[in-house]
């Protein structure tokens, strides 16, 4: 087998393009996945947030110590651990300062570190930092061997490569990140509740996640909020790691003078900016795409305080509301994906009991660790103080030998059976130490780690008693920035969306009169305020009108095709007067081998009769026909060569039949069944042609038909014409129409 060759440093090497992209590619690939936008499971820490935390730990940056320059620690991070940019570090440094950003804050800054608006923070040479409690919690035990330390980016020092964390800052403080093909988005939790949740799943290890929220109620943002997603939902999300949770803006209504009223925003979603919010709010007044708000102002100082002033005082606050919950951030959607390093070495997408696993393993980890180390160091001190007993009842001697031997140490060693490490700590003691007082000091210290390492021992041995002390840990964090305490009482609370009956779309538009004009080739327009129906209008040439009607901007349209298929369409979304107008097919898919059957105001109340031209058909609530999409909803099922033919409103107890061959039958409107989609039933049978034309009238009232000109005739006197359903019918009495349309 030959033996790989390694290149000079300045020789090239021939190498297929495809082969190397591919290999610094994926080089790329997992140095982002590893060492920047994934944070670790245990810690839930990015690289350069765990260098920041070590490096100020070293400069003595404690909360009980004073601030130091932002510079002086940025400086200390590149220079030691993370050779990268020093804006790059200083916004990470930023970021865990600001309360508005991290639920709890790793950095205590002093001086400007940003705000809710957006504005920057200061210069890192005019901002001072150092830890917070919540860091130290993260950095405790770090000297007594319970991470592991690798060799920085030069060698020529050492980091590690996990904090102790006996906070649960992974799910405290939330993480985001994107890497090559993957991204992570963890919102922030409440502390204590994750204590809880921890405790729990001590006591019973195979908890579920319906289980744990009892105890995590959801996500806790810095800046409050309120989640509207059910509980079924969170549940759904935790139990995936993916999922999202909606997050709105916490409002209150304010009573002004004369029966006005203003709304007053105190919170707003997370991750939103204050100031982008308002010049969005301002910007749709100027648009008039919130007709129900008038103005907004910022009355902000310490806390956040927006006014929302409506149009009128009886406006309602929550109807206004939810209209702007949905086309401005005062709604805003957190996603959750909880990918993470587990073990700090594969990427994978956890459950919140997975996560929880992970804290509480790495926990007992650190605790065997630390526990291990004590004894160690509790073992060679107590091997030591039984040295200096030796001393004390052999001090005469210990002096003599001491004195008088050539190499003492040898000498101790044989003539007392010493250790080395006795030996030496024996000749390593000051004079001083030889007072009677020191030697009762010793030993009450030998008794006492004497029984600190019986108590050790007895922890290692045994599960048990480790995880009660991880209870205990847990239970003091709990009590240090649990909910009791100032920083870890519950800012978001949760609610339910209101049930408004009112279609919110049609608030955010403004109601206008308008008159729809569509031609007979299907251009359709919307002309300004409600024109005389009979007055004259301009077409295309060669065109002419079909359908005209009043109507207003509110209003939805439903358009019934030849393909039997409905539509809807917005009238805000249609062309002005001028000019002729748009096709309709540019507002909805209505294909070209298809041609209008019938336009409409969609009344959801209303129910609908629609036919083919085979003489089949049924009833269908008009609620039933509604689309949600450009393609429309099919009803009527129709074969080539047949097409629908009539969509008409179901007024009255008795339908009007009439064929191209001039037959009229009349039958009752309970014959026809009620449907949603379907061919439908023979209303009519023929030998030749197809339907013309149905109607739906009151038997009382007669039947009243149109001529040529629009002149109504009424035809009351039907008794002949009454029938069956499927019945041909007879040829319709004197008088009646030519035309052979009944509407």
């Amino acid at each position: 087998m030959s033996k790989k060759v390694t290149p000079a440093p300045d020789e090239i090497v021939p190498a297929p393009l495809a082969k190397a992209l591919s290999e610094r590619y994926l080089a790329y690939a997992l140095s982002t996945i590893m060492d920047r936008a994934l944070p670790d499971v245990r810690d839930g820490l990015k690289p350069v947030h765990r260098r920041l935390m070590h490096a100020m730990r070293l400069l003595k940056l404690d909360p009980s110590q004073g601030f130091k320059k932002s510079a002086r620690v940025v400086g200390e991070v590149i220079g030691r651990f993370h050779p990268h940019g020093d804006q790059a570090i200083y916004d990470a440094l930023v970021r865990l300062a600001q309360d508005f950003a991290v639920r709890y804050p790793l950095i205590d800054g002093q001086g400007n570190f940003g705000n809710v608006d957006g504005d920057n923070a200061a210069a890192m040479r005019y901002t001072e930092s150092r830890l917070t409690e919540v860091a130290q919690a993260l950095l405790e035990g770090i000297d007594e061997d319970t991470v592991d330390f690798r060799p920085t980016y030069d060698g020529e020092d050492e980091e590690p490569v996990v904090l102790p964390a006996a906070f649960p800052n992974l799910l405290a403080n939330g993480s985001t990140g994107i890497a090559v093909g993957m991204a992570t988005s963890i919102p922030p939790h409440n502390a204590g509740e994750l204590c809880d949740a921890a405790l729990h799943l001590i006591k019973t290890p195979n908890a579920t996640t319906k289980g744990l929220m009892k105890y995590v109620k959801g996500p806790d943002f810095p800046t409050g909020g309120t989640i509207i997603e059910t509980p079924e939902t969170m549940q759904e999300a935790y139990s995936n790691g993916r999922g999202g949770f909606r997050v709105r803006a916490k409002w209150h209504r304010e009573e002004g003078a004369r029966g006005t009223y203003v709304v007053v925003v105190t919170e707003v979603p997370y991750q939103v900016q204050k100031s982008k919010l308002i010049e969005k709010l301002a910007e749709l007044i100027s648009a008039k795409k919130v007709p129900l708000l008038a103005d907004v102002r910022d009355e902000s100082a310490e806390d956040i305080r927006l006014v929302l002033e409506p149009k009128t005082g009886k406006v309602d606050e929550t109807v206004m509301m939810e209209s702007l919950f949905r086309v401005t951030d005062l709604e805003n959607r957190i996603s959750l994906n909880m990918n993470v390093l587990d073990m700090g070495k594969v990427p994978r997408v956890m459950s919140l009991p997975e996560v929880l696993r992970a804290y509480l393993d790495h926990q007992l980890e650190v605790l065997v660790r630390r526990s291990q180390y004590r004894l160690a160091k509790i073992e060679h001190r107590l091997e030591v103080l039984e040295g200096y007993l030796v001393v004390y009842l052999n001090l005469d001697e210990v002096i003599r030998i001491v004195r008088e031997e050539d190499h003492p140490k040898q000498a101790l060693m044989k003539t007392f059976k010493l250790s080395e490490i006795q030996a030496e700590a024996i000749l390593n003691m000051r004079l001083r130490s030889l007072r009677k007082l020191e030697e009762m000091e010793l030993k009450i210290e030998h008794k006492d780690l004497t029984k600190q390492a019986k108590g050790l021992r007895a922890l290692l041995k045994s599960k048990d008693k480790q995880w009660q002390r991880i209870g205990e840990q847990i239970k003091d964090i709990k009590a240090r920035f649990g909910q009791k305490t100032e920083l870890g009482k519950r800012r978001t609370n949760f609610s339910e969306a209101p049930d408004i009956d009112m279609e919110i779309d049609e608030v955010l538009i403004e109601k206008e009169p308008v008159t729809v004009v569509c031609s007979e080739k299907g251009w359709i327009r919307a002309l300004k305020g409600h024109v005389e129906l009979d007055s004259e209008l301009k077409y295309r040439e060669g065109d002419r009108e079909r359908f005209v009607f009043h109507a207003q901007t509110t209003d939805k349209l439903i358009a019934f095709g030849t393909n039997g298929r409905f539509y809807m369409i917005g009238c805000d979304k249609l062309p002005g007067g001028r000019g002729h107008g748009d096709p309709i097919r540019s507002f909805v898919g209505l294909g070209n081998d298809a041609d209008l059957v019938e336009l409409m105001i969609h009344d959801p109340d209303r129910t609908l009769l629609v036919a083919s031209t085979t003489g089949h058909g049924f009833v269908v609530l008009e609620e039933e026909v509604v689309a949600s999409t450009k393609s429309g909803k099919l009803v009527l099922n129709v074969r080539t060569p047949a097409e629908a033919q009539v969509c008409v409103p179901v007024e009255g107890d008795h339908v009007a039949v009439i064929g191209e061959n001039r037959k009229l039958l009349i039958f009752p409107l309970e014959q026809l069944p009620q449907m949603t989609r379907g061919k439908g039933i023979t209303l009519q049978k023929y030998k030749d042609g197809d339907l013309v034309d149905v109607k739906v009238f009151a038997l009382a009232d007669g039947l009243s038909v149109p001529d040529k000109s629009g002149r109504m005739h009424t035809f009351d006197k039907l008794r002949d014409w009454m029938g069956t359903r499927a019945n041909a019918g007879r040829l319709p009495p004197k008088g009646f129409p030519r035309t052979g349309r009944l509407n």
